[in-house]
């Protein structure tokens, strides 16, 4: 089996079928991580260029660890200290990378449709791993992944995307991912931060965080990105925290057993406090553990290479 797509730029291209052998994938790269040798050679012949232009340390690290394991040679390129700050493009900085004979390229940028815009221009296997406020693919992956395993399916699942949803990627491709597999999406936050036109996607709108919370059984929640904000959009961090933050108190008057998500950086005691982010609700680190399957799931696949031992342990549907 391989993915319908030669590149992952976005959720909304990937089918439904693409998603469940990803998530299949990604089951069997989960047993491999809990072996005491954590590695296969799936793509000991594969070298992968993590070409990151913003900022970045969960996502990049779990793409890295997530190619070492499956045996790649690995080449990192930060934007700060390199050529780019002397003003070379992105195609000069891309095809001097690919004359090294790299054979895939995950790449992070600040604007949105450059992953697209290389894809268009090199003939190597490009992987977003975010770009601007576009999307974020193998988050919104690895976040239905684990909602699959905390509850058995995606599939008529109510799920809370709460927060900042005008400037996350995340969000966006949340929202693609979980209606995609047949879940339910409310989209909530302050009206400055949710976009005028997004009900369109097939989402709920809600203002009112408490209303939110009793409705879903999955609460996604996502930072405020002040670095994307151009002017104000809200009075306060302390008052977004006490309208709506989310701590203990507000989760111990709501009946529903609610799975606390984040896919971090978390800001503390803005959008989640510490005794949300660190109980029992929470499965962030189990997000974090996921993220690593899920990405090694997506460069193998991609890869176009098949591994025997790999290959067999899939389901028999998946065959």
């Amino acid at each position: 089996m391989a993915l319908s797509v030669k590149h992952l730029l976005g959720i909304n291209e990937l089918t439904e079928k693409d998603i469940d052998l990803i998530f299949a994938t990604a089951d069997n790269f989960k047993q491999v991580l809990k072996r005491d040798i954590k590695k296969v050679p799936a793509l000991r012949d594969t070298t992968v260029a993590n070409i990151f232009f913003e900022n970045s340390t969960r996502t990049r690290l779990s793409f890295e660890l997530a190619e070492k394991r499956l045996g790649a040679d690995v080449v990192n390129f930060s934007a700060s200290g390199s050529s780019v700050s002397k003003g070379e493009t992105l195609i000069d900085t891309v095809n001097n990378i690919l004359a090294m004979k790299v054979d895939m390229v995950v790449m992070r940028h600040s604007a949105s449709g450059a992953p697209w815009f290389l894809s268009q221009n090199i003939d190597a296997c490009v992987i977003n791993a975010g770009d601007g406020i576009n999307q974020h693919p193998t988050q919104a992956l690895l976040d239905a992944f684990s909602i699959r395993e905390k509850l058995g399916s995606v599939k008529g699942r109510r799920v809370a995307i709460i927060g900042d949803i005008m400037h996350s990627r995340v969000a966006l491709s949340n929202i693609y991912c979980l209606t995609k597999l047949g879940a339910e999406v409310v989209v909530a936050g302050p009206p400055t931060l949710i976009p005028k036109h997004i009900a369109s996607l097939g989402v709920r709108v809600e203002y009112d965080i408490r209303k939110a919370l009793e409705w879903c059984e999955v609460a996604n929640v996502l930072r405020i990105q002040l670095e994307r904000m151009h002017k104000p959009l809200f009075s306060t961090l302390r008052e977004y925290a006490t309208y709506y933050g989310i701590n203990k108190k507000l989760l111990d008057g709501i009946s529903n057993d609610i799975v606390v998500m984040h896919p971090g950086p978390i800001n503390r005691g803005v959008e989640l406090n510490s005794d949300v982010a660190d109980g029992e609700r929470s499965v962030i680190l189990q997000q974090v553990e996921n993220g690593v399957a899920i990405r090694m799931a997506v460069i193998y696949l991609l890869s176009g290479k098949r591994d025997p031992s790999i290959q067999s342990a899939r389901p028999a549907h998946l065959q």
